[in-house]
């Protein structure tokens, strides 16, 4: 199957719900985007405040109207809050193959198991919703506990795009490149499903 930007996608289980972001989500997004200035720090964008947060989700909504990114909204079932962003991007659907990226969750809502069960619905998707031979996902190389979290649902360390984004503040990122293949997927979905 073809990946679809015209498609609403929502993903679910119990713990997190995964919908198009929309505009409307500024308001959603605000005090879990401008509560840690250091939230998005190793990403080439920033949301700490209205206008940056807005200029985001325009971005992404661009992005998905020119079928270059698809941008969720995460909302987090446990504590009945919004919790972040991620996205899916740099999609090939000849090549059967996506990123996972642009991900930032909210200080209060790391380390409490929402990440890996958005990751384990995104994954699912690619790879049984859509058939995807393989998934990438990229960091960047400062960045030890996204590198951390990667390589703990199955991430496979293929290597570092030196000097490969400008950030905005002037810094040169490197770019930690991992991925997931689709006869990976079982033994990766197996941990995942056991750490849910």
């Amino acid at each position: 199957m073809d990946f679809s930007f015209e498609k609403d996608i929502v993903l679910e289980n119990d713990r997190v719900r995964i919908c198009p972001i929309l505009l409307s989500d500024i308001d959603n997004l605000l005090k879990v985007a401008t509560s840690d200035t250091s939230l998005v720090q190793y990403s080439p964008f920033k949301i700490n405040s209205e206008p940056l947060l807005r200029q985001y989700i325009e971005k992404a909504l661009s992005d998905r109207a020119n079928k270059v990114r698809y941008a969720f909204v995460l909302f987090d079932k446990k504590t009945n809050e919004y919790a972040g962003s991620t996205s899916f991007g740099n999609l090939s659907n000849a090549d059967k193959r996506v990123e996972i990226g642009w991900t930032w969750i909210g200080k209060p809502f790391q380390k409490t198991g929402l990440n890996r069960n958005c990751k384990h619905l995104l994954m699912n998707y690619v790879f049984e919703t859509l058939g995807f031979e393989r998934l990438e996902l990229r960091t960047d190389e400062r960045n030890a506990q996204s590198r951390k979290a990667i390589e703990a649902i199955g991430g496979k360390f293929e290597g570092i795009l030196r000097s490969h984004m400008l950030m905005t503040d002037g810094f040169r990122r490197s770019t930690v490149c991992y991925s997931i293949l689709k006869n990976e997927w079982p033994g990766v979905k197996e941990k995942l499903g056991k750490s849910l």
